[in-house]
């Protein structure tokens, strides 16, 4: 299993992201507000803004504040060090 750090210490494993995108569509609004009524919304922003949102294979929706080129990077090994990036 390959952890992926997806800001401030936490760790998500990679072959369960279904996708990542950016939280700024009213659609992927609409998912996430879905996901925290149900309580499937797991936010891992430290009340920072959510700058990607990673849908995972068992329903639930994670919030990070991590752009999602750096998560991209991070998931493919070809850098994306910095939390604020």
């Amino acid at each position: 299993m390959k952890l992926i750090n997806i800001g401030y210490g936490n760790m998500i494993a990679s072959e369960r992201i279904v996708t990542i995108v950016s939280p700024d569509s009213a659609p992927i609004k609409r998912l996430v507000q879905e996901a925290k009524d149900s309580g499937h919304a797991i936010d891992a922003t430290y009340g920072r803004k959510t700058r990607a949102v990673i849908i995972m294979d068992s329903g639930h929706i994670i919030l990070s504040s991590l752009i999602t080129d750096t998560l991209a990077a991070r998931i493919n090994g070809t850098g994306g060090t910095g939390d604020n990036e």
